[in-house]
């Protein structure tokens, strides 16, 4: 099989917490990165064009055979080994050498899926392709042209005999606990960069600091000379005002650490030409 180059196709919806890094690490490891979107509802594409990887929006999830004739029927070259992987909400960044080995072992058709670990599987070869959920596949240009001829019950041992093909299946990531408390996380990120992206620290914290540090620090000085004897009242409401101040500081340094933040952020973006 004579390799002139390799394209990485990524397959998935909804990713705008992980697009950019994914298309980023892609390229360190391809001639090109092309993204299949699936129907994503936040802001996928649009962070995907702003680092100028093309979009293409399919309607669902393929099979093999009718993703290969997409590949196909579409304006791409045909002159890359297309490595093709699905971005599951399991899959790490960490995974991409596993499947970058794949693509360098010279394969026609290698496709690999993912299964739980008690599910009987003798024969992977004799498995309908159609039937398969792949994770990440692993196309020449002969093995797409070979795949996109299958019947809807075509298996691997149908396939042509000079090519070299394989089916393999994977076992199944197990699920940690901890897997919640990064759904938090992820949520708690988006947050974070919108507040960055939009300046709004300095709003929803700068401005309300000033007030409350202002108006404790005015009103403290205000309690112990109104207040001549120790007593409850007093006492609360001196508490009260040193808190009034303790917070209205506190959000004038969380403001201004956010405020850095985002300037540190604007001079990475700037670095690698992000547009924002």
């Amino acid at each position: 099989m004579e390799k002139t180059g390799e394209r990485i196709i990524l397959i998935g919806r909804n990713l705008e917490l992980k697009i950019i890094s994914l298309i980023i690490r892609a390229r360190e490891i391809s001639q090109e990165v092309i993204f299949f979107d699936l129907g994503s509802e936040d802001e996928t594409i649009e962070l995907a064009r702003e680092i100028e990887c093309p979009v293409y929006t399919i309607e669902s999830d393929l099979s093999c055979q009718d993703l290969s004739k997409y590949i196909l029927d579409s304006d791409l070259s045909l002159d890359y080994t297309n490595l093709v992987i699905k971005i599951s909400d399991e899959w790490k960044l960490s995974d991409f050498p596993i499947v970058e080995n794949r693509s360098k072992e010279s394969w026609d058709i290698f496709i690999a899926f993912t299964s739980e670990e008690d599910e009987l599987i003798e024969d992977t070869n004799q498995l309908v392709l159609n039937s398969i959920d792949f994770s990440h596949m692993v196309l020449s240009k002969n093995g797409l042209n070979e795949l996109s001829k299958t019947s809807i019950l075509s298996n691997a041992l149908d396939l042509d005999e000079d090519l070299t093909v394989r089916v393999t299946r994977l076992q199944k990531s197990i699920r940690l606990p901890q897997r919640e408390s990064l759904a938090s996380a992820s949520r708690f990120a988006q947050l974070f960069y919108w507040m960055l992206e939009t300046k709004h620290p300095l709003l929803l914290f700068g401005i309300p600091g000033i007030v409350l540090f202002v108006l404790g620090y005015n009103l403290s000085g205000n309690v112990l000379v109104t207040f001549s004897e120790l007593n409850t009242t007093s006492i609360g409401v001196t508490l009260t005002t040193i808190a009034m101040t303790l917070v209205g500081l506190f959000a004038i340094m969380v403001a201004l650490i956010l405020y850095i933040m985002g300037k540190q952020v604007e001079q990475i973006q700037s670095q690698y030409d992000w547009s924002r």
